[in-house]
């Protein structure tokens, strides 16, 4: 069943990014870079949120009410896939051609860089904060790193498209939120972990592409009609390359 809606959801997004190709302008955008403090003011809220709210009484009643309402035999394992969707979006817009903000191996690139440091800053957090997880299977509840994982993923979307196709920009956002609100139908994460989790996300993820390490190195940056597109099996996920005649 996970299968096929994973691949329901893939034919899903690149119907849906063939239709926003259409409807918008594929041509560069000028854009006026906004100041870091702006775009942090949503990520700072919630990862702040996030630690006013830690194992407090409000939390606590929240995973109750939830757990009391779905039961507890309740288990929805989309949490483990959806997070990966806003990534797939960036390969799959590039690949129908919608104008992106960035040459896909930069777009790759800061995927990567993201995905390292928000890894080190939740492991890290995890193992300093020692918090249990709802379902006292591990003290490595907070932050979460699926939401943070799904939560990079749409901001790094959303800095890619938001110029040339907001519909598909914003998109990302469902998918991740869906990701955090299934950790805790699932007993895996608290509220706090959840808000604290997309708001390293969303940081670490505007802070790439606004300081844009490694910015000058590309070396397929006249190939712009090569690209890769990631796919899942069921049992792995590969890369694999495309070509745009």
């Amino acid at each position: 069943m996970f299968l096929k809606m994973r691949n329901l959801i893939l034919i899903g997004l690149l119907l849906s990014a063939q239709f926003l190709s259409a409807q918008h302008d594929t041509s560069a955008v000028e854009v006026t870079r906004k100041p870091f403090v702006v775009q942090a003011v949503v990520p700072a809220t919630l990862l702040i949120s996030g630690i006013v709210l830690n194992n407090s009484f409000t939390e606590k009643s929240i995973q109750k009410n939830v757990r009391e309402k779905l039961g507890n035999d309740y288990h929805n394992g989309m949490d483990d896939y959806i997070q990966y969707v806003p990534y797939v979006e960036v390969f799959a817009g590039d690949l129908v051609g919608i104008q992106a903000k960035n040459h896909w191996f930069d777009q790759t690139k800061n995927m990567a860089i993201t995905g390292v440091m928000t890894t080190l800053v939740i492991h890290s957090l995890k193992r300093g904060v020692g918090k249990l997880r709802p379902d006292n299977s591990s003290h490595h509840s907070f932050p979460s790193g699926h939401t943070a994982t799904a939560f990079a993923g749409a901001t790094i979307l959303y800095n890619e498209y938001k110029d040339t196709s907001p519909l598909l920009a914003y998109n990302g956002f469902v998918f991740s939120s869906a990701t955090g609100s299934l950790r805790i139908m699932n007993n895996r994460h608290w509220l706090s972990d959840v808000m604290a989790g997309a708001g390293i996300g969303m940081l670490v993820a505007h802070a790439v592409y606004y300081w844009q390490p490694l910015k000058n190195w590309n070396p397929f940056k006249d190939t712009k009609n090569i690209g890769f597109m990631p796919v899942y099996n069921g049992d792995e996920l590969t890369m694999v390359a495309t070509f745009r005649f």
